[in-house]
């Protein structure tokens, strides 16, 4: 993303230095005359708006204005020539608290950036378009979101953008790529065409790896299988690669990549066009590639290198388990060398540094604990993935575009497997935990389970902190936590009990202050009572402690009591425990642990 925000005035500083730090701010300026060129602080860089553009206008993405619209409108009004062409506009007011996507709300995923920009610094997004309004799929920018690439005319999509305003059917004949996005609010409006239909209303869209529909959207599922003599030019490969996709119809923006024998590692033409276009390549062994029957094995090809087929084989092999190969192969020759190339297509979409994962921490339980960064993150991504409950409590900032994969308490595997496998299809991906998703949470896991992958194959994550249910316990208890503390589960699921034993002995002799997560349940109904009873061995009987129970949620409550009087049957899962240190008191319902500053 190459974006710059310009502020009309003097009073919009603070507001560009925040829009720096987020991704879609490259460069920030304030508008002022010639005499005034220059930076101020080294990081605001002072300039006419005019003069700004002239320079920057044909090759950024996004402008970001802060001021008057109508200032805006007139400094763009001259720069503007059509809608696929120029960069997205925003316009946000001096107080931060009004956002207007102007320009480009679909070409250039204005709309989706304004609701992010709106969640981070929590201002109001003003949205006037029919897509907002009647809660109606963005027809022509959608797919963006799903990992794919649109083709056809603009005029042609723009007339379906009108039939869908004029609340006309649209339809979709959709026959690859993932189809989670039917599920949304929005999606479920679209008319499905099934595969087998011969019928094409003129309000249709398609998604597809072919070529000859007008309005077509493409997901990266073809896989080029490829073999040449040593040292073919890139040319001979690229041209052939063209006329090989041209005579089956088949569509450059769905392929995911190249494949080819592992001895081709170093062949440069290879290597240059998957650079030019900015696609992978899979190198397989010829003892793996000899595994896969394909329709031409070549007696030639397994004198020379081992396995009767490369080009075939390798695109069978990238393709995944139920590929089909789509064309057998095919032999170009010229002067510059020889390449063999065949097609695969994949059953599930590959477009892994397109695909995003976002692992969110949702605070611990009303929605006014949810932190703006996670707000920012989740109005960005395409599906939220999650335990029922957590979802559900998040579920009002959820937009009808947007996909909700609901799994069960126990099923933390599948869930960031999930995830993984969607962002490897180019999909943004949200991994929601309740409270802070590094504590207890699907952070770690998520991480885990992402070192498996090869680095340069694995997709995007970033990890947004929550407040825990340990600091809201200590908040609505008094300060509890001032002083050094530590958080211990009494889950012996993951972690041996004779572990969780050395944790709670080890805290008691370095007079830790000691929260307790998952303390109790019908089926653990033993592990709080011994632990309770380690720290009756280290502290005194009349040691203050917190039973805090759904906190941040409709029936929140607290209860004092000390080590001798802990009300057992009162304690389940969604209790909070907070034990206090040999310094801790309880006065008029204020726990509170000092630090010391009385003392100096």
């Amino acid at each position: 993303m190459e974006g710059i925000a310009i502020g009309l005035s003097n009073t919009s500083k603070e507001i560009l230095k925040r829009l720096k730090k987020t991704e879609f701010v490259k460069e920030i300026y304030i508008a002022g005359s010639s005499n005034d060129n220059g930076k101020e602080n080294e990081l605001i860089q002072v300039q006419k708006p005019r003069e700004i553009l002239l320079k920057k206008w044909p090759e950024i993405d996004l402008i970001i204005f802060i001021g008057s619209i109508a200032a805006s409108i007139r400094i763009i009004n001259s720069f503007l020539t059509s809608k696929d062409q120029d960069p997205g506009v925003i316009v946000i007011d001096n107080k931060c608290s009004k956002i207007v996507p102007l320009i480009g709300l679909h070409q250039s995923n204005t709309q989706n950036i304004a609701c992010q920009i709106a969640s981070l610094l929590g201002g109001e997004i003003i949205e006037t378009n029919n897509s907002n309004d009647q809660s109606f799929l963005s027809l022509d920018a959608f797919g963006n979101q799903w990992g794919w690439k649109r083709s056809g005319n603009t005029k042609d999509w723009s007339k379906l953008v009108i039939k869908q305003a004029k609340n006309e059917e649209i339809f979709c004949k959709q026959l690859s790529g993932n189809n989670l996005w039917k599920t949304s609010e929005s999606g479920e409006i679209i008319n499905q065409i099934n595969e087998t239909e011969t019928e094409k209303p003129d309000s249709t869209f398609y998604v597809s790896i072919f070529e000859n529909n007008e309005r077509n959207w493409h997901p990266p599922v073809l896989w080029i299988g490829i073999g040449c003599e040593r040292n073919t030019s890139k040319e001979l490969i690229a041209n052939s690669l063209n006329n090989f996709l041209e005579s089956g119809n088949l569509s450059q923006q769905s392929i995911a990549g190249f494949a080819t024998i592992d001895i081709k590692k170093d062949e440069k033409g290879i290597l240059e066009l998957s650079e030019e276009k900015n696609l992978p390549i899979k190198f397989f062994s010829k003892k793996d590639l000899s595994k896969i029957i394909v329709p031409n094995p070549s007696n030639v090809v397994q004198k020379e290198i081992g396995t009767p087929s490369v080009a075939e084989a390798s695109c069978l092999l990238a393709a995944g388990e139920d590929s089909k190969l789509l064309e057998e192969k095919r032999i170009f020759k010229n002067q510059s060398g020889a390449v063999t190339i065949a097609v695969a297509e994949s059953k599930n979409q590959y477009n892994p540094t397109h695909g995003e994962i976002h692992i969110i921490g949702s605070g611990p339980g009303d929605i006014s604990f949810l932190t703006n960064d996670a707000k920012k993150a989740l109005s960005r991504c395409s599906v939220w993935i999650g335990y029922k409950m957590y979802l559900d409590l998040i579920k009002t900032l959820k937009r009808s575009d947007q996909v909700l994969i609901e799994s069960k308490l126990t099923e933390e595997k599948e869930r960031c497997s999930k995830a993984i496998k969607l962002a490897e299809e180019g999909i943004k991906v949200a991994l929601i935990s309740s409270g802070e998703s590094g504590f207890y949470g699907m952070a770690g896991l998520l991480l885990e389970l992402l070192q498996k992958l090869k680095k340069e194959y694995r997709p995007y994550f970033q990890i947004h902190p929550g407040i825990s249910s340990m600091q809201l316990a200590a908040a609505i208890s008094g300060a509890p936590l001032m002083n050094d503390f530590c958080s211990i589960s009494l889950s012996d699921k993951l972690t041996p009990w004779s572990l969780i034993e050395k944790r709670i002995e080890g805290a008691l002799v370095g007079d830790f202050v000691i929260a307790l997560f998952n303390p109790q349940s019908i089926e653990r109904n033993w592990q709080l009572k011994s632990a309770i009873d380690l720290c009756l061995k280290s502290r005194k009987g009349d040691t203050p402690v917190l039973i805090a129970r759904q906190v941040g949620r409709d029936n929140q409550s607290k209860n004092f009591s000390t080590l001798n009087t802990i009300p057992f049957e009162e304690i389940d899962m969604l209790s909070i425990i907070i034990i206090g240190n040999s310094q801790t008191t309880l006065l008029e319902e204020i726990f509170l642990t000092p630090r010391g500053y009385l003392q100096n």
